[in-house]
C-alpha cells in the first residue's frame, strides 16, 4: 500500500464518524462497568451484589433478537439509521441522568431497573451504529475505521471512569451522573451532522424475512461447519480479557487506591497506549491483514492480563497496613499495557466480524456476531465477584489467562496466519 493511499485512508470524513460513532457506542457502556460499579462500592455495596450487576448487560447479549425491527422498521425522520440512533441517545441521557437521584442502600432496585435501561438503549444504539458505520466504510478501509471505533470507544471510558470519579469526590452524586449523561449530547451532534447512509438493499418486505434470510445467507456463505467454528471464536477470543476487567475499578480501590488515584492515574495512563496503539494498529491491520493482526493482537492482550497479576502480588497483602503508600506508577504502567492489549484486541476483532458480515444484512449479521463476542462478559462476570471472594484476585488472574487461550488456538481454523480473504 502506497503512502498516498494511507493519507487517503487516515483523512478522510469517514475516519471522523467512525471516531464519533465510537464515544457513542462506549459512553453508556462504561457508564455500566466503570462508573456505577465505582460509585455502589463507595455506598457500600457489596463486591457479590456489584457482580450480579454484571447480569444487567443481557440486552447487550440478546440484541440481535430484536435488530430485525430496526432493519424492518425506521422513523420518518433521519432515515432508517440515523432515526433510531436519535432517539436511543435521548432515551440515554435521561436514563444516566436520573440514575443518581436515587440511594443504592435504598433504592438498589431502582437502579438496577435504570441500569437496565441504559444496557437496552446502549445495545439498540450500537445495532444501527454498527449497521451504519459497516455501511460507510469500503472493505479496505474496515480494518482502520473500526480501530478508530475501538480506540473512541475505549478513550470514552475517560468520562465516566476518570472525570466523573473525579467529580464525586467534590460533588454530589446527582450532579455527577446529569453531567456524565450530558457528554452523549456530543452523540445527538453527530447523528444529527452525518449523512444517512446509502443502503445496498431494499428493508426486507416483512418481519420474518429480515429475521430468517440473514441467517440463511450466513450459514450458505460459510457451510455449517466454518460457520460454528466462525461463531465459537467470536465467543471466546475475548473471554479471557473481558473477564479480568470486569471488576476493574473495584479491584483498584481494593488494592489501596483512592478514587482520585484511579480517575487521574488508572484511567489517564490507558489514554495514550490506546490512542497510539488504535492508529498505529488501524495502520498495521490495513497493512498485514486481518488474520495476522489477529494473533499478534492476542498475544499482547492475553500479557496483559498478567499485570493485574503482579499489582495483586504487589499490592494485595500490604494494603490496610499502616504507613502503606500503593505504588502509582506500578498503576500506570499495569493500566497502560492493559488499555494496549484489549483495546488492540478488540479493534482486530471488530475488524473481522466487520467482513464476516454481509451488507444486505448488516444490522442483524452484525447485531448476532457482536452479541457472541459480549455474552462471556455478560454471563461469565457475572461470577466474577463470587470468584473474586472464593479465591482471591491473584488466582482469578490466573484462571482469566488460562480461559484465554481456546480463543487462540481456533485463530487456526478461522484466521490462519497466511490465509486468504483479507479485507485490505
Amino acid at each position: 500500500m502506497t503512502h498516498a493511499t494511507v493519507r487517503e485512508a487516515v483523512f478522510n470524513r469517514r475516519m471522523l464518524i467512525c471516531i464519533g460513532t465510537g464515544f457513542a457506542s462506549g459512553m453508556p457502556f462504561y457508564v455500566l462497568i466503570q462508573l456505577v460499579p465505582a460509585w455502589l462500592r463507595s455506598e457500600g455495596v457489596d463486591l457479590a451484589t456489584i457482580g450480579i450487576f454484571a447480569l444487567l448487560g443481557l440486552p447487550y447479549t440478546w440484541k440481535f433478537l430484536w435488530s430485525p425491527l430496526m432493519e424492518r422498521y425506521a422513523f420518518p425522520i433521519l432515515g432508517r439509521r440515523r432515526g433510531w440512533m436519535l432517539v436511543m441517545q435521548l432515551l440515554l441521557i435521561i436514563c444516566i441522568g436520573a440514575m443518581g437521584m436515587f440511594n443504592p442502600q435504598f433504592n438498589i432496585w431502582t437502579i438496577a431497573v435504570l441500569c437496565l435501561g441504559v444496557a437496552f438503549f446502549s445495545a439498540s444504539q450500537d445495532i444501527v451504529l454498527d449497521a451504519f458505520r459497516r455501511e460507510i466504510l469500503p472493505d479496505r478501509e474496515l480494518g482502520l475505521g473500526n480501530s478508530f471505533y475501538a480506540n473512541a470507544y475505549r478513550i470514552s471510558g475517560l468520562v465516566p471512569g476518570s472525570l466523573s470519579l473525579i467529580l464525586s469526590d467534590h460533588l454530589a452524586w446527582n450532579q455527577v451522573f446529569w453531567i456524565t449523561a450530558a457528554f452523549m449530547l456530543i452523540a445527538v451532534f453527530m447523528t444529527l451532522a452525518v449523512d444517512e447512509p446509502k443502503h445496498p438493499a431494499a428493508r426486507p418486505g416483512t418481519l420474518r424475512d429480515a429475521i430468517v434470510l440473514p441467517f440463511v445467507e450466513f450459514f450458505n456463505r460459510n457451510g455449517v461447519k466454518q460457520a460454528l467454528l466462525v461463531l465459537a471464536f467470536m465467543f471466546l477470543y475475548k473471554l479471557g480479557d473481558n473477564m479480568a476487567t470486569a471488576l476493574a475499578t473495584p479491584y483498584y480501590l481494593d488494592m489501596g487506591y483512592s478514587k482520585t488515584d484511579i480517575g487521574i492515574v488508572a484511567k489517564n495512563a490507558g489514554l495514550w497506549p490506546a490512542a497510539i496503539g488504535g492508529f498505529f494498529g488501524g495502520l498495521l491491520i490495513v497493512r498485514i491483514g486481518i488474520n495476522k493482526c489477529l494473533w499478534i493482537f492476542g498475544v499482547v492482550q492475553f500479557l496483559s492480563i498478567f499485570g493485574f497479576m503482579i499489582l495483586s502480588e504487589v499490592n494485595g497483602e500490604l494494603v490496610g497496613t499502616p504507613g502503606f503508600n500503593p505504588s502509582l506508577w506500578l498503576l500506570a504502567v499495569v493500566i497502560a499495557f492493559e488499555y494496549l492489549g484489549v483495546g488492540l484486541g478488540t479493534a482486530v476483532l471488530i475488524a473481522f466480524i466487520a467482513r464476516t458480515t454481509s451488507k444486505l444484512h448488516t444490522a442483524t449479521q452484525f447485531a448476532l456476531f457482536s452479541a457472541l463476542t459480549l455474552l462471556p462478559r455478560t454471563l461469565v462476570n457475572a461470577t466474577t465477584g463470587f470468584l473474586v471472594e472464593f479465591m482471591g484476585w491473584t488466582n482469578f488472574f490466573l484462571l482469566c489467562a488460562a480461559l484465554a487461550v481456546p480463543g487462540m488456538l481456533l485463530l487456526f481454523a478461522v484466521a490462519p496466519w497466511r490465509g486468504n480473504g483479507e479485507a485490505a
